[in-house]
């Protein structure tokens, strides 16, 4: 789908606040509410946005902490990559995953508890992974930025 200016406002909006009022958006927009449910509707369908959530702050939660794990794997064959990333899907403490180019073949965003609920999660569940060769693991110790907004260009 080609995003024209308009669709491109209208984005950003509502991934900075998916629950501004359709009357807002559309006196910002210069549009009436039809049009703008429209294309909501039009995002929706063609998977632009995928879904609506609530994003917590971390710091008002008990104790969170985040890991960054590189995961390097025995065999990169396109079966062992897929089998990994179905395993990691089912794994709640993993929050991202990506696969990369270069030293490493995965990097995870992991969130847990606590040192120790990390240690209980790397040896007891990541470790345990078929085809896990080596884990690298990195500890946020102050979060400098996280954003939930993709530029669009």
């Amino acid at each position: 789908m080609k995003l024209d200016d308009t669709d491109k406002k209208l984005l950003a909006i509502l991934q900075e606040d998916s629950k501004t009022p359709i009357k807002d958006i559309a006196s910002h927009l210069n549009l009436t509410k039809t049009p703008i449910y429209e294309r909501i509707k039009r995002y929706e369908q063609e998977g632009i946005i995928s879904k609506y959530v609530g994003v917590l702050d971390p710091s008002k939660l008990d104790t969170v902490m985040v890991v960054f794990c590189s995961v390097s794997l025995e065999s990169q064959k396109l079966d062992a990559l897929e089998s990994f990333d179905k395993a990691v899907a089912d794994i709640p403490e993993v929050v991202e995953c990506y696969l990369m180019g270069g030293a490493n073949d995965f990097l995870l965003k992991v969130v847990v508890k606590d040192l120790q609920a990390y240690h209980t999660f790397s040896s007891g569940k990541l470790a345990a992974l078929p085809n896990v060769s080596q884990i690298k693991s990195t500890f946020v110790l102050n979060e400098v930025k996280r954003a939930t907004v993709i530029p669009l260009f």
